[in-house]
């Protein structure tokens, strides 16, 4: 018997409630066509135990009761006759079918299912005896080779069932890369306090050699002198790991170049190194707004435990919605002690109010491969690993966990934002010799193509600039096609780099972008130490916008304490940005900090290559 587990599609629909369970391969009532067993209980849809189901939750060490906790709606599942399960020896009418829902599979969850192999549908570990999975795992890799996909299988292991005959369930992982793209992409920022191992462990992760213990490591990932005379991390760094079908690691211990890694790999993680240092703060904050990474890591020491910035990155990332997963390093210079404690004092800030965490600890590749499903499943997870980058303990799991980790978005989203129109966020500017100026960033919506017309902006007086995309790359290598939620550099040719600026983003000429120089927001004041008032300047974050901005207005209040809520009227200080309506926002001055989204803009009037063009009627009242 069999279950499919759309580990990345399935995920995604129990985020939906009410949603309706999907056909699932490999022929149990839960995989099937129709589910005439499947009645939602008294109040609601059945997708957050779905998802839950569809992870083989029990299998890991996180036990089924501490999931029970998580899950709000439950459902009564009918289970089809042992005979009927079995996958040995299919007919080919049976054969083709199980194809098609394998394609659909892979198709909602953008490249990835993971399949269990003796779980019953009510969750019950069955198992099959070994001539029965040996059979099943034949027929599952034909029906991979039949859509041009590989599996890996993740973990096996025996049940104790009522049974004369020794059982095992098996998962197993499909990947299978999209006909439209090279690999598939996940974004990891990393996070944690100065000299808490980040680049280290970047080093270690990409490049396949352990560190000596005194950073040897991390110098790869420096980009400038004072970085690798200091060993501190003050700008923003990308390192790319990969993994190919099989899910086996390619870096740069077996591969020369990017342009390598990525040729040989279905799977491609981009770790986004930020700096731990308070000073600074802006970069950080920055990497994570405009970047927008589907994950964060976040790296603790343990001999030092919570100190510095570790508490304020993991506000940050809460504040921003970004899921993150914790890293305790350099366990090989503590004693066991140590670092149990480091784990509770992070347990118990997990635990505590406002964060309402369930820490997942993992000590095996069973817990890894449990974490990773969790996580993607349930934002309350949070997977922590004790590792060292110089001995190389539960390194393995660390990469067992970002192989099987997937992505956020389904299908589904993915094809609604490619409807949209063009728009590429600008985060880097440079020359390059021979090639002109390059953007760097990430296209937020549409598909941009190679030798597309676009424009940039908004300039210091609120223009939009016509330019043509000669070229883009990827990870060091060309495309001919950007597609929504990828990152990519695209070299503008001869376009005068002194008109551009971070900040700035290129969008199709159809869109009226809507410019702004004031705008609302409804905020909370995370901290202050006095009050806050109008007159108040901040420094506001907003996706790839970093702008001083002064408040004109706390609307129905003089000023605001920590803790308080209000709508704030903000002008930026310098010229204006292009903002939409909902966007996160995050300001800070000093110690003083809040989150909040944009409300209302004030738009304004801008002209493009001196054509008078209005954005749109402002939606605020003077």
């Amino acid at each position: 018997m069999a279950a499919a587990a759309g580990h990345h599609g399935s995920a995604l629909l129990a985020r939906v409630p009410g949603a309706a369970p999907p056909p699932f391969s490999l022929g149990c009532s839960r995989l099937g066509a129709a589910q005439p067993g499947l009645a939602p209980a008294e109040g609601g849809g059945a997708a957050g135990l779905w998802g839950a189901l569809l992870h083989g939750v029990g299998l890991g060490s996180c036990c089924l009761g501490q999931w029970d906790s998580l899950c709000t709606h439950v459902v009564t599942l009918t289970t089809p006759s042992f005979e009927q399960l079995k996958l040995v020896n299919p007919s080919q009418y049976r054969f083709e079918h199980l194809v098609t829902q394998m394609k659909w599979r892979l198709q909602e969850g953008r490249g990835e299912a993971v399949y269990q192999i003796g779980v019953e549908d009510n969750g019950l570990l069955v198992g099959l005896s070994e001539e029965e999975m040996r059979a099943s795992l034949k027929t599952l890799r034909r029906m991979a080779e039949k859509v041009g996909a590989d599996i890996t299988v993740l973990r096996e292991r025996e049940v104790d069932y009522d049974s004369d005959v020794p059982r095992k369930i098996t998962e197993v992982l499909v990947r299978k890369v999209p006909d439209n793209q090279q690999f598939l992409d996940l974004r990891v920022a990393v996070l944690g306090n100065v000299d808490s191992g980040k680049s280290t462990l970047l080093g270690v992760l990409t490049q396949g050699e352990l560190d000596n213990g005194r950073g040897r490591a991390r110098l790869n990932l420096f980009r400038h002198l004072h970085e690798i005379q200091s060993g501190r991390t003050s700008s923003i760094s990308f390192e790319i790991l990969g993994f190919n079908s099989k899910g086996e690691v390619v870096n740069y211990s077996d591969s020369r170049t990017a342009e390598e890694i990525c040729e040989s790999s279905s799977k491609m993680i981009t770790f986004i190194d930020l700096a731990g240092h308070h000073k600074y703060l802006k970069t950080t904050i920055f990497g994570l707004t405009s970047y927008c990474p589907d994950f964060a890591m976040l790296v603790v020491s343990a001999n030092t435990g919570i100190a510095g910035t570790t508490r304020e990155h993991l506000g940050l990332a809460m504040a921003l919605k970004v899921p993150f997963f914790i890293v305790i390093s350099k366990v090989d210079l503590c004693s066991k002690a140590t670092v149990e404690r480091t784990v509770k004092q992070l347990e118990r800030i997990l635990k505590q109010p406002g964060c309402n965490k369930l820490p997942l600890l993992v000590n095996s590749d069973d817990d890894a491969v449990t974490a990773a499903q969790q996580f993607a499943q349930s934002p309350n997870i949070t997977p922590i690993f004790t590792l060292s980058s110089v001995s190389g303990e539960n390194l393995d799991l660390l990469k067992v966990f970002l192989n099987i980790l997937p992505p956020l978005t389904n299908s589904k989203e993915q094809e609604e934002l490619m409807q949209q129109l063009t728009e590429f966020q600008v985060d880097e500017i440079y020359t390059v010799p021979e090639v002109g100026t390059v953007v760097g960033g990430t296209l937020s919506s549409g598909i941009c193509r190679e030798g597309e017309n676009l424009v940039v902006g908004p300039t210091d007086d609120g223009k939009f600039l016509r330019l043509k995309v000669c070229s883009i790359q990827r990870n060091r290598s060309a495309c001919r096609v950007l597609r929504a939620g990828q990152a990519a550099t695209l070299a503008l040719g001869p376009f005068d780099r002194s008109l551009l600026r971070k900040g700035m983003v290129m969008v199709s000429p159809e869109m009226n972008p809507t410019i702004c120089s004031v705008f609302e927001a409804e905020i909370v004041l995370l901290f202050h130490a006095t009050t806050f008032r109008k007159g108040f300047q901040v420094t506001v974050h907003v996706g790839n916008v970093r702008q001083t901005a002064i408040v004109e207005k706390i609307h129905g209040k003089d000023k605001l304490r920590t803790g308080e809520k209000a709508v704030v009227r903000f002008r930026f200080i310098k010229h204006p940005e292009y903002l939409k309506i909902g966007a996160k926002l995050l300001f800070r001055e000093g110690v003083t900090k809040g989150i909040g989204h944009v409300t209302d803009l004030q738009a304004i009037t801008t002209k493009e290559n001196g054509l008078e063009e209005s954005l749109g009627p402002g939606q605020l009242s003077f």
